[in-house]
């Protein structure tokens, strides 16, 4: 296997994982696999017999055997969700029962289970190998372990099943997203919208007519489609209503109708989910989820949720109000109410006129280079680090990915990353997130850690770079702050290394503590250069982002809470949702979770990917959760002097020696009172927020 795309421990050679060399060649890696796997099997037989079991017999080759599938089906399910096509998708459909099979034998092996336990019981180990330990034996128990023969093949039937399921989930997405698109050839339909929006979609009408020549931008065609970037724009700044009204209906009618109806996928899931938690011992999988999370408790997160809702309502009523009046003020017929299609547009007319706030005349300031700039000079500041790109060392899946070195203050190199950081509707999968391309490994094949970073930001046009909105900033930021768990570690151990091994729940601390730098003065106006003159963006326009902080932020917030309590809700309360769809259920919610309620076509739980396709499901409230927590340690920065350099070098080291270093080595609540000196308060999250004057 000499010539295998396959090299583990290395950056993958993109270009040669075509479907063709995969079918050829996984086969092979998976074969080898589980070969491995036999010997360390036998290997561990015999340690057990003569009981000589120690750390490095047992858990090194277990994670050496590990990470090598992990890499290997990592680098697929990376280019099946960046690079997707026909016979990528079936390629990697083929492979997937394999792999949950291969899971689960892992996960029953009854030899390598007694070994962990063994070598818990008589070894006095640290916290963190012990820590280790208990995850790794409660994950085991997880995989069903524990359970008696037919059982234990009833679980692993579910297994592959949920796997398929989730799968199917994501494609339906995926092609109703991709199938929907209406050609607009009258100018009355596009008005309002940004001369950059009009090129985006008159280029993507030229692409699907197939026609040569210029574009023109300003008398069409144009492909209106339910790509993020076009949906948002057309949403808040098109006039036509009766368009907004069609585009909202097929965005919230995704895949709910037709032979790509995820509405039986969503029942069978749920279904299913229950089933393997009851033969697991719990009585939902919300119990089976949050076992090993940090809320631990079900009541737990019910509380903390109600906390925030109870004032996110309240203000919500407040801002629908005002957006009622407004709108009546200007021109909306006062016979008729607002409808889901019509908050975008009318807040954002709204937000121009209180705050004086136009986004889309900022996109300029924030070109995507001085962006990345200003970021790495943050981290550099507050983290003693120097990121420096390396795009040319690197193989790539697409011209438009980015390469990057991060070295510390003695110049070592101590990790990279990827940034992929366009939208491309047709091959990519819509929203931002941070995936493990290599780990941090000390043992066996030394490895530093390499972060995949991927956005679908508004990409760059013929005669402009990408010019980003002041939110698909906020996500940079937000993913770079999981890129740093990950690449940041100190560790040795690559079980506990970067995100491995943090609880769900407290794993977006750093991504959204980042955020929260988007909204400091000195941070902000060191990014934010116009790309053409290099003006710097003015006292006053930073002031007007400050404040749209917390514009119609009671909805926002509500929102997130609406997702997050459905998600809880449809996971636990089995008897009480007995009888009733999951559409249902949601409904029954939305009375306490939204100030307009859902219409007949939205059938948002359809295509809710991050708790049907993603690793969500009954773990949607950590967005919520790890919130409370990054705004906490944000404010410990804003109750010292964010303008004072020294004290932001001080407390800066001390959230990358504590939060972004000891990843997953200790419980996320004693590293938060490491860093913070005390345990998280709700209150900073309420005022950021905006949220305080109603509680």
């Amino acid at each position: 296997m000499d010539t295998s795309i396959f090299n583990y421990g290395e950056l993958p050679e993109f270009k040669n994982f075509t479907p063709e060399n995969i079918r050829e060649q996984f086969p092979l890696v998976l074969e080898k696999i589980s070969e491995d796997f036999k010997n360390i099997e036998d290997n561990l037989s015999n340690y057990l017999i003569q009981n000589d079991l120690n750390w490095d017999k047992v858990i090194h080759p277990l994670n050496e055997v590990n990470e090598i599938l992990r890499w290997s089906w990592g680098v697929i399910s990376h280019l099946n969700a960046v690079n997707n096509s026909e016979s990528l998708r079936d390629i990697y459909s083929k492979f997937l029962p394999e792999i949950i099979s291969l899971s689960n034998k892992f996960g029953q092996s009854k030899i390598i289970y007694n070994s962990l336990v063994k070598l818990k019981e008589t070894n006095k180990f640290d916290q963190i190998k012990n820590r280790i330990l208990d995850k790794e034996i409660l994950e085991m128990q997880h995989r069903g372990i524990s359970l008696q023969k037919k059982d234990q093949e009833e679980f692993n039937t579910i297994s592959e099943k949920l796997g398929k399921l989730s799968t199917d989930f994501s494609n339906n997405v995926l092609d109703a997203t991709n199938k929907w698109f209406l050609i607009l050839n009258k100018k009355s339909e596009v008005d309002g919208l940004p001369e950059r929006v009009l090129e985006l979609i008159a280029i993507s009408a030229r692409n699907h007519l197939k026609k040569d020549g210029e574009v023109d931008i300003q008398n069409g065609p144009w492909k209106l489609s339910l790509d993020i970037p076009t949906y948002t724009s057309f949403m808040t700044y098109a006039t036509d209503r009766n368009l907004r009204e069609k585009l909202y209906k097929a965005f919230v009618g995704r895949a709910s109708q037709g032979e790509k109806n995820n509405s039986h996928i969503i029942e069978e899931i749920l279904s299913l989910r229950t089933k393997q938690a009851n033969l697991l011992g719990y009585k939902s999988w919300a119990e089976l989820s949050l076992s090993t999370k940090m809320a631990k408790e079900i009541k737990n997160v019910e509380n903390l949720l109600e906390e925030l809702r109870e004032p996110a309502f309240k203000t919500a009523k407040i801002e629908l109000e005002t957006l009622n009046k407004f709108s009546k003020a200007n021109g909306f017929p006062k016979s008729k109410n607002i409808e889901p299609w019509d908050i975008s547009y009318w807040s954002e007319l709204l937000r121009k006129e209180k705050l004086n706030l136009d986004q889309e005349s900022l996109r300029p300031w924030f070109p995507l280079n001085d962006v990345l700039k200003g970021l790495f000079k943050l981290s550099e500041r507050l983290f003693e680090i120097k990121v420096v790109e390396a795009t040319d060392e690197a193989p790539l899946w697409n011209d438009d990915v980015l390469f990057f070195n991060i070295f510390n203050k003695e110049n070592n190199k101590i990790a990279s990353f990827y940034l992929d950081p366009y939208s491309r509707p047709e091959s990519k999968r819509g929203g931002a997130w941070m995936d493990e391309c290599l780990n941090k490994n000390n043992v066996g094949k030394k490895t530093l850690p390499v972060a995949y970073l991927v956005c679908n930001q508004t990409p760059p046009s013929k005669d402009k770079p990408s010019l980003m909105s002041f939110e698909e900033v906020q996500t940079l930021f937000h993913e770079f702050g999981h890129g740093l768990q990950h690449m940041l570690t100190t560790v040795n151990l690559p079980q506990a290394a970067g995100i491995n091994n943090v609880e769900w729940d407290a794993v977006e601390l750093p991504s959204q503590f980042m955020e929260n730098w988007c909204f400091h003065k000195n941070t902000l106006l060191n990014i934010a250069k116009h790309y053409k003159t290099g003006e710097k963006l003015s006292d006053e326009n930073f002031e007007k982002l400050l404040n749209n902080r917390t514009f119609n932020c009671g909805m926002a917030t509500l929102r997130q809470l609406h997702f997050a309590i459905t998600d809880l809700r449809l996971h636990s309360s089995i008897y009480k949702n007995e009888g009733k769809t999951a559409d249902e259920v949601r409904r029954e919610i939305a009375k306490q979770t939204t100030v307009i309620a859902p219409i007949p076509e939205d059938q948002f739980l359809c295509c809710f990917s991050h708790i049907f396709a993603g690793g969500y499901s009954a773990g949607y409230y950590s967005y919520k959760w790890a919130e409370v927590l990054s705004a906490d340690a944000f404010s410990m920065f804003e109750e010292s002097d964010l303008e004072n350099t020294e004290d932001l070098k001080l407390i800066g080291k001390k959230f990358k020696d504590t939060i972004l270093s000891l990843g997953g080595s200790l419980p996320p609540l004693e590293i938060f009172k490491l860093f913070r000196g005390r345990e998280p308060q709700t209150d900073p999250l309420i005022r950021h927020l905006g949220l305080s004057q109603s509680t």
